[in-house]
Parts: C-alpha cells; structure tokens; sequence
C-alpha cells in the first residue's frame, strides 16, 4: 500500500505509515472491506472476504480525504481520524492513535507495587480511582490477601461517585459538541460536588494515589455520610434538568436518534464493552455478571438499549448515573466499621505515629517506601467494570517487588474500533456526535 508523496519535508515529519487511510486505488478489497465495516472478525480459516457489495471502482477524484484532529475540540483529546467523503456522506473512517505515548505498562516494570499506583490512576484522568483499584486487586490477587470488609465498601463507594463524575463530564463535553453551552455549565456545577468531595477525602481533586494494593491510604473523613447525602441528593434533583434540556428537546433528537447505530453483533465482534455494548441490547455489566467488590450485596439494574444509536449511549449514561445514585444510597446504609486496610505488616506501613515511638515501625516504613514488599510468582487478569466498559489489569509477577510485565486493558483503546462501523454512511454532522458517544479517553488509549 503506498501512502501520499513523502517528498515534502512536513508530509515526511507527519506521516503515520500504514496506519493512515490510503486512497481506494492503493488499498487491496479485504483492507477496505475491514475499513468500510463488512468485515469484522475473519477466523483463520476463513479464505477470503465477500467484497461484491463494497463499491471498490469509485473513482479516487470522487471522494475526498480529510483530517479530524488531533488537535480538535470535538476528538476528546488527541485522536486523529482520517475519513474519506463523499461530498457530506461519510465513506471510511480510520482513527490514529499515539500521540499522547504515555508508555504507563513500561514504566510499571521500573515502580514497585506499593507505588503502581500513582502511575495508572492517570491513565483515564476521568475516572482515576478506577485504574487504582483494577491495579490493586490484581497485586492482591497474586498476594493472596483477604481486605477487611470496610476497605471493600469504602471503595465501593468511591468507584460509584466516580462513575457518577465521570458520566456527567460525558454529558458536560456532549452537550457542548452538539451546541448546549447550558449542558455544559450544568455537567462541570454537579461533577465539582464529587471533586470537592474526593478532595476532602484523598487530599486530591484527580489522580489520587488513595487506593493502593492492601485497602485505601485512609479513612473516610469524619461528617462523610452528610457530605454524599448533600450529592445524592443534588444530583438526584437536577437530573430532572437535563431531561427537561435535552432528553425531551426535538432538535437534540435530530441529532443523535438513528445516528452512529451499532448492532448488538457488530459491538460483540468489535469487542466493545460498557455503554457502547448495551445499547444495542445486550445486559454486559461486570459488576453484574462478574461481581467484585460487594456489588452482588447491593441491588441495581443494568440499564441497556434498543437501537445501538446516539441516544440510546446518552440514556444510558444518564440512567446509570440514577443508578450509582441507588448503590450509594445503600452504601450509606450498609458501610461497615473496622480496618481500611490489611494489618498484614509485610503490606502494609505502620501507623505514621509509631514511627515516632519504634525502632522496628521505622525500619518496616522504610523498608516498604524503598523497596516495597515482595509478591509471589504468578500472572492474573482482573476486570472492573469502569464508565467506559471493561478494564482489565494483566500483571505477571517474578517474585521480586515490581511487576514484571503488566497490560492494561484499556476500553477507549477497544471501543475506538466501533468508529468507522458507527460511522458509516453518516453524514460529517453526525461524525461528532458519534465520536462523543463513544466516550474515549486518549489518557489510556495511548497508555
């Protein structure tokens, strides 16, 4: 496949390869039958690709190859995407991806397990405490330790408030890609709610370093019950205002009804998971499926769609948002007292005020922030269900106090492959909403 003229010094410096979206005449029927979206998943077996319905013949000077990104407000970061029209009709897309490099899996191999940490809470910068707890569970998995039951709830609780943060940035930036600045101001005022509230617990507003392998790095602040009920409550309330802005406003319809559909066969062949995946109608939730933490003492729907469109992904997010509600209410409820974290002492640090009366809780302190402590042989994969789907950590040990290799399974790096089926066919209008509705965040796309 040959690419444009390398001729040109700029062409030369900005060129991605093969990656890029090559011109019909240069690109050989299965890769366009892949880029078009009539092929999905080939078994090795497979022979060939049925490309009599794919329209191989157009003229090159027909359609023409244009640029989205990286550096555009409506890309949700630094993705690029390459797509080929044909005057306003959406032919091919191709997104391009590695401008962030981030390179976060290498540099867990130099990090030992007390300070992974603070290295994955930022790749998805919208959901940080995430990424800390896939991380953690996976390094007590290979230990082979038990939390006390605070630490499991207390997580709980912070996966859900983030998961509700992170639906209402979507429903900020989406509102604000197809025109509702009010969208926009209402998502940041409620999110700020939980920032603030994760600043008063964790010391942080965003890449917290607060759940880390054995429990959390401390208690819940005295007056934190009030502090949620004030959340749930005010998010509760205001959710009625964005159904009134948007889910019943004829031209946010326009937008985003029968755009960017997705069958359910499309998404499970692409891998997708979260919100993409169950608007088409499948019931795929982790927390559901595959309980972790203490979600099967907790009861909550699955919120899934018809359609696999625009506005089955929005009422799916605002819907779950009233479900995180439902969970944290019980939360409130059902949270245990006791240890937030394992009094295991080759895990876990001394209380900071024995360091001042102890010989051995100054040695066993330092040991832990400079070596770190030592996990057992062996490779584990554990999956969360996050806001944007499934993330799953990797992680081989050999032994020693740092991983040995780790993967994140990152879901914006899966869910980018539904952009040129989504994509399909749709006019460049639509394009925006769609790429919105897919929620990426480049932060672990390009980890």
């Amino acid at each position: 496949m040959s690419g444009p003229d390398t001729s040109s010094p700029f062409v030369r410096e900005t060129f991605e390869g093969a990656q890029e979206l090559a011109s019909r005449h240069d690109t050989s029927p299965e890769e366009l039958g892949r880029e078009v979206g009539s092929v999905l998943r080939l078994p090795e077996s497979y022979g060939g690709v049925d490309v009599s319905d794919i329209d191989i013949e157009r003229p090159d000077d027909e359609t023409m190859i244009i640029n989205m990104g990286p550096q555009h407000p409506s890309t949700h970061g630094v993705l690029r995407l390459m797509m080929e029209l044909d005057g306003e009709t959406i032919l091919r897309t191709k997104p391009i991806i590695g401008y962030l490099h981030t390179g976060m899996e290498k540099t867990a191999e130099q990090l030992t397990y007390q300070q992974g940490s603070t290295n994955v809470t930022r790749m998805d910068y919208l959901s940080p405490l995430n990424n800390e707890l896939v991380f953690s569970l996976a390094t007590e998995k290979l230990l082979g330790i038990e939390l006390p039951p605070r630490a499991v709830w207390i997580r709980m609780l912070l996966s859900e408030l983030q998961r509700m943060s992170s639906h209402l940035m979507w429903l900020a930036t989406n509102g604000m890609d197809l025109g509702s600045t009010t969208m926009m101001i209402f998502g940041f005022r409620e999110r700020e709610l939980v920032l603030g509230f994760f600043e008063k617990t964790t010391g942080l507003r965003m890449n917290h370093n607060f759940i880390r392998p054995g429990g959390t790095a401390a208690d819940l602040p005295d007056g934190w019950e009030d502090d949620v009920e004030v959340i749930l409550d005010n998010v509760t309330s205001r959710l009625s205002d964005y159904d009134a802005l948007l889910t019943g406003q004829p031209i946010f319809h326009e937008r985003v009804e029968g755009t960017g559909t997705l069958s359910a066969e499309e998404a499970l062949a692409l891998s997708a998971t979260g919100p993409i995946l169950r608007s088409t109608g499948v019931a795929w939730d982790l927390r559901r499926t595959m309980p972790y933490l203490a979600y099967d003492d907790v009861d909550f729907d699955v919120i899934i769609g018809t359609y696999g469109d625009n506005f089955d992904r929005y009422a799916i997010r605002i819907n779950e948002i009233r479900e995180s509600v439902r969970i944290l209410w019980q939360v409130l409820d059902k949270m245990p007292s006791g240890d937030y974290r394992v009094q295991d002492k080759k895990v876990t640090p001394p209380p900071r005020a024995r360091i001042d009366e102890s010989m051995e809780a100054l040695i066993h302190h330092f040991k832990i922030f400079t070596e770190g402590f030592k996990v057992p042989e062996g490779e584990v994969y554990v999956a969360i269900e996050s806001p944007r789907g499934e993330l799953g950590c990797y992680m081989v040990s050999d032994g020693s106090s740092k991983p040995f290799r780790m993967h994140i399974r990152a879901p914006s790096f899966v869910n980018l492959q539904s952009l040129p089926v989504m994509m399909h066919g749709g006019l460049v209008a639509d394009a925006v909403a769609t790429i919105s509705s897919v929620d990426p965040v480049m932060g672990e796309v390009d980890r």
